[in-house]
């Protein structure tokens, strides 16, 4: 059996991120919360996808890759973090987002300007059938050039991103075994393409069998994310050599806190965002993380996650996205 660390890496973030105990939060919902601050990993504006792209630009750099082309919405964490990455080791970066080319570049639009991405936008209505063919596009004219191109899925959803989160465990159980603490009963994040998720699934496994995960969908349906997180936690474990089976109803998903479409702030998420600032100072967003907070709240309120639970929210970053949504925010 292998080990995460026997996996090439690039080092981009600062590990290990803080856990901190969110005491008010915690107190008001009767139970016993955390949140892993992967806000905090730095790197380009930080995120969760730092992890994930440590094993793969290593991989990118392995193959002399000269483009790095890959997908997102408009306030696209992981593309602006492709953005940085692809710029640290002298790749070029090439975004194709689902959305109109907007009139103002505001949060993540405007770090992708500053990384000095190439974007190319795709109206809403075709993106899921014009994606494969406009990334292939762009990788074929960069080999005319003779520059080798990478082609990253959305949210770095592999089996060796995934790898990032296999190490995120690891890192919260030497946090816990530091302060004498039980591991948690219950993980919570967000799931937009399911990398996340499908590392934190095998990590979960391997040194805390008991602790479920639940992943609130920002996008998706639920059955959607069950078939897509098994297999990759499944090929996630296979690269490992670790003796997992996953099928997919073993993987937790609530899809009902999505609200109107993946990249519109919902009320639920909105209400979140204030409760969480104000309860503890920590700044979510209204794509990903305050619909996630607004899924566990839910779930604590109607008795899917027990009082009195020890639970870990997994803070994926994204505050950049905060400001494109001013007015939305401040009409609540």
């Amino acid at each position: 059996m292998k080990q995460s660390n026997d996996f090439e890496r690039v080092e981009l973030g600062f590990f290990p991120t803080p856990l901190e105990r969110l005491s008010n939060l915690g107190a008001a919902l009767g139970i016993e919360l955390d949140i892993k601050r992967d806000d905090y990993t730095g790197f380009g504006g930080g995120g969760n996808k730092v992890r994930k792209l440590e094993y793969l630009m290593a991989d990118a750099c392995n193959k002399q890759v000269k483009v790095v082309i890959t997908t997102g919405g408009h306030q696209s964490n992981h593309a602006r973090m492709v953005a940085a990455a692809a710029r640290k080791f002298g790749m070029k970066p090439i975004l194709v987002l689902r959305g109109n080319q907007p009139e103002v570049y505001q949060g993540n639009l405007l770090l992708d300007k500053l990384f000095g991405a190439e974007l190319e936008f795709l109206d809403p209505e075709g993106y899921f059938t014009q994606i494969e063919g406009a990334m292939n596009a762009h990788a074929a004219t960069a080999e005319a050039r003779g520059e080798k191109a990478l082609i990253i899925p959305l949210g770095g959803a592999t089996p060796l991103g995934a790898l990032g989160y296999v190490r995120a465990i690891e890192e919260m159980d030497a946090q816990l075994k530091s302060r004498n603490q039980q591991p948690p009963q219950v993980i919570v994040a967000p799931t937009g393409s399911g990398g996340t998720l499908a590392g934190l699934y095998v990590g979960a496994r391997q040194y805390w069998p008991e602790t479920q995960i639940v992943g609130i969908s920002v996008s998706a349906k639920a059955a959607w994310f069950q078939d897509k997180i098994s297999t990759m936690a499944q090929d996630c474990a296979d690269l490992l050599e670790w003796p997992q089976q996953w099928a997919a109803e073993d993987i937790w998903i609530e899809d009902g806190f999505v609200g109107t479409a993946y990249g519109v702030p919902s009320p639920g998420g909105i209400e979140a965002i204030y409760r969480v600032a104000q309860a503890e100072g920590v700044l979510l967003d209204p794509v990903y993380t305050g619909k996630a907070m607004h899924g566990l709240i839910s779930l604590v309120e109607q008795g899917k996650i027990q009082a009195g639970a020890r639970v870990i929210f997994v803070h994926c970053g994204g505050s950049p996205a905060l400001y494109p949504f001013a007015k939305t925010l401040l009409e609540h």
